[in-house]
């Protein structure tokens, strides 16, 4: 009998992370009664320092978790980190969410609840320290977690903008004699009237 010995080509695994933050269950009132539709707020990352969060709409949970998905991998991006930790402390704000994240040290572990915790584990964070002070809203709290993740910055870029700052400051010193030799305020403009009258 004659055996297949083709080897079965095996399909990548995906490398992403997924954790469902929140659903929600919105119902709308119409005529004929009332109409359930779904939300799913997901976050996803690769547990190596990139993030995303999603959101999804559909009128089954399966499908607005797909759609929640699909959205977060489009709004990844790679967050600045300093080893296992952040590089200093942040506080994020949206709405009334107000999210504060704060640099551990090793083996402190994920010191965080609820949509903040989901967003720091799928993007790698491992010691961290952080605290939703404001309203307990999922949605907002997550907006807040990567808005704080997306404005930090390492020493490596603080550098590179020092550098650009210092560059546009420093002038040509012959530049410099040109505009000392020129008149200022009235006296360049007696001048100028002096040499119409000269003309005419």
């Amino acid at each position: 009998m004659y055996k297949d010995k083709r080897e079965r080509v095996k399909e990548p695994e995906d490398q992403f992370k997924e954790k469902l933050i929140h659903i929600n269950r919105v119902a709308k009132v119409v005529k004929g009664g009332r109409r359930f539709s779904f939300s799913a707020l997901v976050a996803v990352g690769d547990g190596n320092g990139s993030v995303g969060l999603g959101y999804g709409k559909a009128n089954e949970v399966a499908e607005a978790i797909r759609k929640g998905i699909m959205d977060a991998k489009n709004n990844m991006f790679q967050v600045a980190m300093a080893g296992n930790t952040i590089p200093y402390m942040i506080t994020a704000r949206v709405g009334a969410a107000s999210v504060m994240m704060k640099p551990a040290r090793p083996g402190t572990g994920i010191i965080a609840g609820g949509a903040v915790r989901a967003i720091l584990e799928t993007a790698g964070v491992r010691d961290i320290v952080a605290k939703n002070i404001g309203t307990k809203n999922q949605i907002n709290s997550a907006k807040a977690a990567i808005h704080g993740l997306k404005s930090l910055r390492t020493p490596e870029d603080f550098a590179d903008r020092r550098k650009a700052s210092s560059t546009q400051k420093k002038k040509d010193p012959k530049d410099r004699r040109d505009r000392a030799k020129e008149p200022v305020g009235a006296a360049a403009d007696a001048g100028d009237s002096a040499t119409e009258e000269n003309n005419e």
